[in-house]
């Protein structure tokens, strides 16, 4: 085996979920440890629901992880096209030989008298399987059949009485007897083929040398297997890594809240905290390292380290992972990673200052678990036409003592050369000192004067923030509204 080519073929019918983001990143992983290929294409088949849209939309989520492909979607190669629809020519080739080497057959049945089939099965206690009936239908039959303008899906002769054995990365050697199986479609009635037909020939047509998938897929390898073998084709390594479950040990769901890439995006999670979390979903590092960069995970990884017991997606831990991939974020490459998230609220962030932006993300980096969290940790900040949050706020600044609090505090502010956070700490503990008053009598006045609210920024925070002129600014307008 020369060249590695591994392949990730979604189902363009909605986003890219967690588990399919895990899979591409194992695809991409052994691909790249092993100089080889990664290849994307789209399983397009399901026409009343695939789309254009879902397709970029899982595209766009891959190449946000920061992984790259070298064939198929968007990058072109010469084993296309990369769309199943596309490829209905190539399947015809491929079924033609089948027939011409007695491997498949016409199969007129009803899905009245398939129905009939598969519930006498279930009331024996048996597995449904196809009978048969149409196996052995004489030219004349068949004839007679299509004359009649019968429908008919093409179906693959499954050979009796044999072992079908899965040398799977994952989960070692699995059997299957064929007995089990019966004869199965591979092109439904209105000529488009089915999953376990398409993908053999995709993989073969594009060299696909290993297949890693999720192992719901591992009831169709036996299938798939039987049609390489009829084809007289090499196999593909496979590899069936284990579903990855909730935190109820259940799998997956919507119920669950956020299950696709894009919703962990729009909601300020690094790419590269997913790409190490899902790392980790199901594969165990040799020591006790927990944070890995791309290139330390292309260089650590391995199938025979990957579980054969479904994984537990831990929210929690992504959200620590997550907040400490913040923490250590280059400040300059942080503030550029907010900025879309604070552009919604202000739109003509990229004309503020980027040094004082940067002053204002590394204030409150350490209280950010998601990017977006900067939205409401700077809601105090990027405009001073503020005004009472209730009735309450303008009452706090009515209150006797409040007009000395807030002189003494303008003239501190005045006087004082540079705002930092210490310093404002000072002012406000001489405050309360030279004042004779309990913290909240200065405190509160304070922050509704600053912010119109009685909760929000810390003050040792926002004061250097805002500076000087700010800070007066602020506060003798909200005194002269009360």
């Amino acid at each position: 085996m020369s060249v590695y080519k591994v392949r990730y073929a979604p189902s363009p019918t909605g986003p890219l979920h967690i588990g399919g983001a895990r899979t591409v990143l194992f695809d991409y992983l052994l691909a790249k440890q092993n100089n080889g290929i990664f290849l994307i294409r789209s399983e397009d088949t399901d026409l009343a629901r695939s789309s254009a849209h879902w397709e970029d939309a899982i595209l766009d989520s891959i190449e946000w992880l920061g992984l790259s492909w070298q064939e198929g979607l968007r990058v072109g190669g010469e084993n296309g096209p990369y769309r199943q629809t596309e490829r209905l020519d190539i399947y015809q080739r491929y079924l033609d030989r089948l027939f011409a080497e007695g491997h498949c057959y016409k199969c007129f049945c009803t899905e009245e008298e398939i129905e009939k089939e598969r519930q006498i099965a279930y009331a024996k206690g048996e597995t449904p399987k196809y009978s048969g009936k149409c196996r052995n239908l004489t030219p004349e039959e068949i004839s007679e059949l299509e004359r009649q303008g019968r429908k008919f899906v093409i179906r693959f002769k499954v050979p009796q009485g044999k072992i079908i054995t899965v040398d799977d990365k994952v989960r070692g050697l699995v059997h299957f007897e064929s007995d089990g199986i019966g004869d199965f479609v591979i092109v439904k009635s209105d000529g488009i083929p089915t999953y376990n037909f398409a993908v053999v020939i995709d993989d073969i047509t594009m060299g696909v040398t290993h297949v890693i998938r999720g192992d719901e897929h591992l009831s169709n390898t036996p299938r798939q297997i039987l049609i390489y073998e009829a084809l007289n084709a090499p196999l593909p390594v496979f590899g069936h890594v284990s579903i990855i479950l909730n935190e109820q040990k259940k799998k997956m769901s919507k119920r669950d809240g956020d299950t696709s890439i894009d919703q962990y995006r729009e909601k300020g999670y690094l790419p590269e905290a997913m790409i190490n979390f899902l790392a980790l979903l199901g594969w165990a590092p040799e020591g006790e390292q927990e944070f890995f960069t791309i290139d330390e995970l292309v260089k650590e990884f391995s199938l025979e380290r990957v579980s054969k017991n479904p994984a537990v997606f831990n929210l929690e831990k992504l959200r620590w992972m997550n907040s400490v991939y913040i923490k250590k974020m280059d400040i300059k490459e942080l503030t550029n990673r907010v900025k879309p998230f604070l552009k919604e609220q202000i739109p003509n962030i990229d004309e503020y200052d980027p040094s004082w932006l940067e002053f204002v993300v590394e204030t409150y980096r350490e209280k950010m678990i998601v990017l977006s969290d900067i939205v409401p940790l700077t809601a105090d900040i990027f405009h001073d036409d503020i005004d009472f949050e209730d009735e309450k706020c303008r009452e706090i600044l009515r209150e006797d003592t409040v007009d000395s609090v807030i002189n003494l505090f303008k003239e501190k502010i005045i006087q004082t050369e540079e705002l930092t956070y210490e310093k404002v700490e000072e002012i406000l503990k001489s405050l309360t000192k030279e004042l004779g008053l309990g913290g909240k009598k200065v405190f509160m006045p304070l922050r509704v004067a600053l912010t119109g609210k009685t909760h929000g920024s810390e003050l040792y925070s926002l004061i250097p923030i805002l500076g000087k002129e700010r800070v007066i600014k602020r506060v003798d307008y909200m005194m002269a509204k009360r």
